[in-house]
């Protein structure tokens, strides 16, 4: 059964741009004059009072801000979480994220490009694990490990500005080594997803982390299981065996997925209606849409909607 025939989504007859709700900003860091390509940004920001961002996304790039100093609350898709210095906030590509910042606070903002990420991520199936969610990993208890963390950020940021022979080869090292600290701090949660992973080869984690970046370019086209098989030179059957080894879900459970997360973001950081919303995410009308809502979610999106705007801000 073919994707649209599942969600009953459709091309909408006059191709509407998807409204956004949340902005979709690039690296704030990056001075304006820049011309080169990058890979990775290593900015520090010191800031006296308070400080706040509205919640936007970074598509295309993934975030470490290492808190050296200070406190805030971040708005975490939707959801208030408190964080304290010492500790890193782990920002996958697409979180949607506000940051309040209280006084005087000492961060470092580590920005990696997605296709680094992914090579990265590709050498040790626990750093997949470790981007596939946002997370606040606190080093109050452990002081020797946020100093050395401190320490290879400093050391990271000399590299990427360095042109030394090897200097791409050096950044990629220092980065791997960031992420091993992240994982060894953090108690990654053995859930069904990451036990099927356990079990999962090299290849079929490389394979469905591919259709995952597909997902994020195309949910909202309608494109058909095969569409995605095709672009990525694969039989249905391989992708389907790739999807549950690394995952433990269906293609087209990850399909669904993806669009639930972005149409929770337009409920809760947007005013379109349900139609505008059902019609930016490739839904023929709002019925279908509503329907699909209820299914995977178990509420209708406008009870959602009301919901999400109740919880404290």
């Amino acid at each position: 059964m073919t994707h649209s025939a599942m969600t009953k989504l459709a091309r909408y007859p006059n191709n509407l741009a998807t409204l956004p709700t949340v902005p979709k900003v690039r690296l704030y860091v990056e001075p304006a004059e820049r011309k080169e390509h990058w890979f990775v940004n290593v900015g520090h920001v010191t800031d006296r009072g308070r400080w706040r961002t509205a919640p936007h996304a970074h598509p295309g790039y993934g975030q470490v801000i290492f808190v050296r100093n200070g406190r805030g609350v971040m708005n975490l898709e939707g959801s208030s979480v408190p964080f304290e210095a010492p500790c890193a906030l782990l920002l996958p590509t697409e979180c949607v994220h506000g940051l309040d910042y209280e006084v005087d606070v000492d961060r470092w903002v580590v920005t990696i490009e997605v296709s680094c990420l992914t090579q990265i991520n590709g050498k040790l199936r626990e750093f997949i694990q470790l981007w596939n969610a946002p997370r606040i990993i606190p080093f109050a208890d452990a002081p020797e490990a946020g100093a050395q963390y401190y320490r290879l950020i400093q050391e990271l940021e000399q590299e990427v500005k360095s042109k030394a022979v090897g200097h791409v080869v050096g950044t990629e090292a220092l980065l791997t080594a960031l992420f091993l600290m992240l994982v060894r701090s953090v108690k990654l949660d053995e859930t069904e997803d990451e036990a099927a992973a356990g079990n999962a080869s090299s290849h079929e984690i490389r394979m469905a982390e591919r259709f995952r970046e597909l997902i994020d370019q195309h949910y909202r086209d309608n494109m058909q299981l095969q569409d995605y098989a095709s672009m990525m030179g694969v039989s249905l059957v391989q992708l389907r065996a790739a999807c549950a080894a690394a995952t433990g879900h269906s293609p087209t459970k990850l399909i669904h997925a993806r669009i639930i997360t972005e149409a929770k973001r337009h409920l809760i950081f947007g005013d379109m209606t349900m139609e505008q919303i059902a019609y930016s995410l490739g839904f023929s009308d709002a019925a279908y849409f509503t329907r699909f809502f209820r299914k995977e979610v178990g509420q209708a999106p406008s009870q959602f909607r009301l919901a999400a705007r109740q919880r404290p801000a």
